[in-house]
């Protein structure tokens, strides 16, 4: 201790000072805490996606090389709206993302099989109404089975198994051929034997 402590004792700081001291050096320290507590909360808060989504007018690409599909589903489902399907996706997987069938559907109307289109409308009639008329594109039958003796390879592709080169092999027969009379001439196409046939007889025509 100094002199001049020891001449003036009320200059020293005594013990109760220093616990006056310490105490508050805590009080700032947790209000220090607090604020940055509180500001990171903002920030977060500032960040944090909203319930909305951002519809981009061109096609997504996916890992696979095709395209994202964007179909409007309306009438009688659950959840009538906007949806993004995968490239080849069906119409059963519309309805199954608008979260199925109303109860007043009618079901039969709706050809659970056929692809869907990159921006279609997807209109599901109720008990009563009557179908909406449908354009098959070209290269597909008016009750969603490819015709393969018109589809073109990307179309083809949609069917199960058929890859680029087996697309190709089947074009190449019918321009070859004159085109397919029945199902079963896809035998004559190397790479497709009795097990696919039996796959795709009931999703092409001729």
């Amino acid at each position: 201790m100094t002199a001049g402590a020891r001449d003036d004792p009320e200059r020293a700081p005594g013990p109760g000072a220093r616990r006056r001291f310490g105490a508050g050096a805590v009080v700032v320290i947790v209000l220090v805490a607090l604020a940055v507590t509180i500001a990171i909360g903002i920030v977060r808060g500032a960040t944090t996606p909203v319930d909305e989504v951002a519809v981009d007018p061109s096609p997504v690409a996916t890992p696979g090389g095709g395209e994202e599909l964007f179909v409007h589903v309306s009438g009688a489902v659950r959840e009538p709206g906007l949806y993004v399907l995968p490239a080849g996706a069906r119409v059963v997987d519309a309805i199954a993302a608008a979260g199925g069938f109303a109860d007043d559907a009618a079901r039969d109307a709706v050809n659970l099989a056929r692809p869907i289109d990159d921006g279609e409308q997807l209109p599901v009639p109720r008990q009563g109404e009557a179908a909406p008329p449908t354009t098959a594109p070209p290269g597909q039958a008016p009750d969603g089975r490819v015709d393969i003796n018109t589809a073109d390879a990307t179309l083809l592709e949609t069917l199960p198994r058929i890859g680029p080169a087996l697309a190709e092999r089947i074009i190449a027969w019918r321009d070859d051929n004159g085109g397919f009379t029945s199902v079963e001439d896809l035998l004559a196409v190397p790479g497709i034997g009795d097990t696919m046939l039996e796959a795709l007889r009931d999703l092409v025509t001729v």
